[in-house]
């Protein structure tokens, strides 16, 4: 395994994407929109559920738009990475675990758990992102970042596997009935997300800040005009940014509502179950070959080929009637949602000054989390208006085509040649 990583510090940093995903898979992308729309929230519509789960998801990503300029400041000048994310990661942890203790029909206490848990791992993983040009050098960055996503995509789904069991066959572990199984799984995802961020407090090092300096809101927001200023200076890494604000939009958002846009279409929930857990098993081995494939064919143009795959899953899901469809359409996203947030990631590392890595990634993931506000609000609001869940999905297309032209724009080369030269 010495080829993925060479030192403690890199397989200690991966480590921390094994065990935050598990929130991601189980929490964010499997049980929590069934349970709060069956469970939680089972007095409310499909429609209502929906607008409510968009709502949450917003929100929290709203919070880490006003957050992240203070924590790429942090990350920079007070060289705070590390404690960074591992704050945040015990906000992820506790108010995961806190879902365990709650009821039938208390969906906005359910909510509110979710939105806190939501903030931790996203704001974890500013200091998370930052850390990546601490512990891994600039010709092996698209291979160590694949191997986080990687790490993430098996720790998740091995953790996702024991939990769909546990709901499918709850008298095997001595569990009433399913809604109890699902209670204990986000509890589970909290002992494990703790678990596997020990790895991080012992075995990454972070690069050592000669003058560290005390930040303030004010200090931080100036930081942020400086940041879009300072940006302007490097035009490849700014055309990289609009590219992935808007395609991570319509990633992040067939991530985090697809099982409910199958729930509201008619699939039957353990099915949509077994299709993330498909998904999850292809997913790592994908992701670790798109860290190799990002070395040979570049960056750039394995995002322009996922940009085009993920064009035709939106299509062909705004039409779907079976179930079979859903499961194919989980093995297509599996082999590429891996590759563009690990090839994203590393290709702007490529592109910005490494000594000012917090504070530009602190930029990349506000944009990030600024989509995610849009496409879940887009999906909630137009199936609203319309009554019809799948009139929503068709204005992914226009965020990965207006993506694809920015993504053109981008001059690898001379990025890469300003950023080593600043």
């Amino acid at each position: 395994m010495r080829f993925m990583a060479e030192n403690k510090s890199q397989w200690g940093w991966a480590f921390y994407d094994w065990a935050n995903s598990a929130f991601a898979t189980t929490v964010m992308v499997g049980f929590f929109p069934i349970f709060f729309k069956e469970y939680w929230a089972s007095d409310l519509s499909a429609v209502d559920s929906t607008f409510w789960l968009g709502i949450a998801n917003s929100t929290a990503s709203i919070t880490i738009v006003i957050l992240a300029p203070l924590l790429g400041a942090l990350c920079d000048r007070s060289g705070l990475k590390k404690r960074l994310l591992l704050v945040f990661a015990a906000l992820g942890v506790v108010m995961t675990g806190g879902l365990f203790m709650v009821s039938h029909g208390h969906w906005e206490l359910a909510a509110l758990l979710y939105l806190l848990a939501a903030i931790g791992f996203s704001a974890g993983n500013v200091a998370y992102d930052s850390l990546l040009v601490d512990i891994a050098p600039r010709n092996r960055l698209e291979r160590i970042s694949s191997l986080g996503y990687a790490m993430g995509y098996l720790g998740g789904g091995l953790l996702f596997a024991l939990n769909v069991f546990m709901v499918i066959q709850p008298e095997f572990f001595g569990l009433a009935d399913a809604s109890e199984a699902v209670r204990w799984a986000f509890l589970s995802v909290a002992v494990w997300w703790a678990v596997f961020t020990v790895p991080v407090l012992f075995f990454v090092e972070e690069a050592d800040l000669k003058n560290k300096e005390k930040v303030s809101i004010r200090a931080a927001f100036d930081d942020l005009r400086h940041s879009i200023s300072l940006l302007k200076q490097y035009p490849q890494a700014a055309y990289m940014l609009f590219a992935y604000w808007l395609y991570i939009d319509g990633v992040d958002t067939i991530a985090r509502m697809s099982v409910d846009y199958g729930l509201a279409i008619g699939f039957d929930s353990k099915g949509l179950l077994t299709a993330l857990l498909i998904n999850q098993v292809v997913s790592f081995p994908a992701a670790l070959a798109f860290g190799y494939i990002g070395e040979r064919l570049g960056a750039k143009h394995a995002i322009a080929w996922i940009l085009l795959i993920y064009s035709f899953v939106v299509f062909w899901a705004w039409q779907m009637q079976h179930i079979w469809e859903f499961y194919v359409l989980a093995v297509i996203i599996g082999l590429i949602q891996g590759g563009v947030q690990a090839l994203s990631r590393a290709l702007y590392a490529r592109l910005i000054p490494a000594q000012q890595a917090g504070r530009f990634f602190g930029l990349y993931n506000m944009m990030g989390k600024f989509a995610v506000v849009v496409g879940p609000l887009l999906v909630a609001w137009v199936g609203v208006l319309t009554g019809d869940s799948r009139s929503g999905l068709l204005s992914v297309l226009v965020l990965f085509l207006l993506a694809a032209w920015f993504l053109s724009k981008v001059d690898v080369a001379a990025g890469e040649r300003q950023a080593q030269v600043s």
